[in-house]
Formats: C-alpha cells, sequence, structure tokens
C-alpha cells in the first residue's frame, strides 16, 4: 500500500483497467500498487537513467509482478510503441519537462491511443494546462495536497471527441473576477487552476500565499532599476499580484461559510 499522500492521489485517478505507463517511475512504487491492487492488468516502468531502472525491477521482482510489469530505460515516452498503452502517469518533475516529454511523445506518435493523463508537476503546472488546452486534452480534475511541507498539484487529463468542448465551457463560463476579459481569465485559470480557484482549500492558500510573497520580492528588486523592461514588468507584476489576492480572499471568503 502506497504511503505517499502525493503518490496515491495519482493513483486514485487512474481508471479501472488501464494500461499504464508511468514516465520517470524510480522505484516502480505506482505501477506495483495499481497493479497489485487489479486497477491495472499490465504497467510499464520508464526510466532513464541506470539506478532508478535498477531500482524499479528490484521493486517489481520484489512485489512478484514481472509478468504485469514491465521497466524500459528510455527518455520519457520513448519507451512506448503507438498503442501500447491507454493511460501515462508523469510525476515529480518540472511543468516544462512535463511539457517536452509530452510534446515530443504526440510528434512521434507515443500518444496514440493513450485517453487518459495524470501528471503532478513540481512546478509550472500553468505550463501543463496550457499544453493540454492546446492540443485537445480536456482536464477533467485536478487537486491539490500538502506532504512533508511541500505543496503538490494532480491534473487528471482525458482525451475525447468532446475535449474540446469540455475545455472551452471549464475555461469559460463565469470569470472569477469582476472585470476581467475572457483571455485575462482564461490566463488566471490556467495559472491558479479552474478547480482549485472554486474550492476552498487550505493547501491552495498556502500555496498562493508563498507564492505572492515571491512576486513581491520580484517586484522589490524591480524598484532598484529604472530601466523601461523593469517598468513594464513591474506593472505587470502587480496587476498579477492584485489578481492572486482576490482570488484569495473570495476563496477565505468560502471556507469561512463552510466553517
Amino acid at each position: 500500500m502506497l504511503t505517499s499522500k502525493r503518490l496515491s492521489a495519482i493513483a486514485d485517478y487512474v481508471l479501472e483497467g488501464s494500461r499504464l505507463a508511468d514516465i520517470g517511475s524510480d522505484h516502480a512504487l505506482l505501477p506495483v500498487e495499481l497493479v497489485g491492487r487489479g486497477t491495472c492488468p499490465s504497467a510499464i516502468a520508464g526510466e532513464v537513467n541506470d539506478g532508478p531502472l535498477e531500482a524499479a525491477r528490484r521493486g517489481i521482482a520484489a512485489a512478484g509482478l514481472a509478468s504485469s510489469i514491465e521497466a524500459r530505460k528510455g527518455d520519457g515516452l520513448e519507451v512506448l510503441q503507438p498503442g501500447e498503452a491507454d493511460t501515462v502517469t508523469i510525476a515529480g518533475m518540472g511543468g516544462a519537462l512535463i511539457v517536452s516529454i509530452l510534446e515530443a511523445g504526440r510528434l512521434g506518435g507515443k500518444l496514440d491511443g493513450v485517453r487518459q493523463l495524470v501528471l503532478q508537476p513540481n512546478v509550472g503546472e500553468e505550463l501543463v494546462r496550457a499544453w493540454l488546452l492546446e492540443h485537445g486534452w480536456h482536464l477533467a480534475d485536478e487537486s491539490i495536497l500538502e506532504e512533508d511541507g511541500k505543496i503538490y498539484e494532480v491534473l487528471h487529463a482525458l482525451s475525447s471527441a468532446e475535449a474540446r468542448e469540455r475545455s472551452e465551457e471549464l475555461y469559460g463560463g463565469e470569470p472569477l473576477l469582476p472585470g476581467l476579459t475572457s483571455e485575462e481569465d482564461r490566463r488566471l485559470k490556467l495559472r491558479m487552476g479552474p478547480y482549485l480557484t472554486r474550492r476552498p482549500s487550505e493547501a491552495f492558500a498556502r500555496k498562493w500565499s508563498s507564492e505572492l510573497r515571491k512576486l513581491r520580492g520580484i517586484a522589490l528588486q524591480l524598484e532598484r532599476s529604472d530601466t523601461e523592461e523593469a517598468a513594464a514588468r513591474k506593472r505587470e507584476l502587480a496587476q498579477v499580484i492584485d489578481r492572486i489576492e482576490e482570488v484569495l480572499a473570495c476563496t477565505r471568503t468560502d471556507m469561512s461559510s463552510l466553517s
């Protein structure tokens, strides 16, 4: 049984009967759990480095699942043949790296037949959401959690004939804040999460309070420069800070109404 809240959240999104490819699998904890509990009939654990690859193979052997889980060496989705898996999980990497893996896989046909993505970026979540939106994946759900002093977001995306229509509904509709244009609202939802912004959460509030401190620190550094570029960046940051503060204020109001 998984002891990590982060990995458990990822596992809970994987649909019954999925043929799994776990990219950057490390000790193959996720494939072992999902195959062991019967959620997945088979799985591939992908690793680019020899050390984690051998650790994955040892974990698979120790669980007695070598006939159902294969550990393969390769960069990203190169470990897959098209149509070999219908679910891909990628966890514990930066959002930019996850996007590069997905894009290389898309161009190489490795995502052919994949209907489900469960992604846990350590940073840069908005980059992942933007890639999903651009390439016809519907963000079906997302969650946020705290473990060992760190905050993680988990994104669950599905590919279907209705994906683009559902995405337009998700990122359109009622704006998060009054007065925003549709494009401004979409950017804010991509940054903060279209589901997370509407769900009162202590982890969400802590994450964005921390992000505000970082953004204010950057703005303070820009004060030392008198260039036009610095002034423009400062104005942009001020607007972003104001909007995050407004969303947090709404979130705190929602949370207080639940107490």
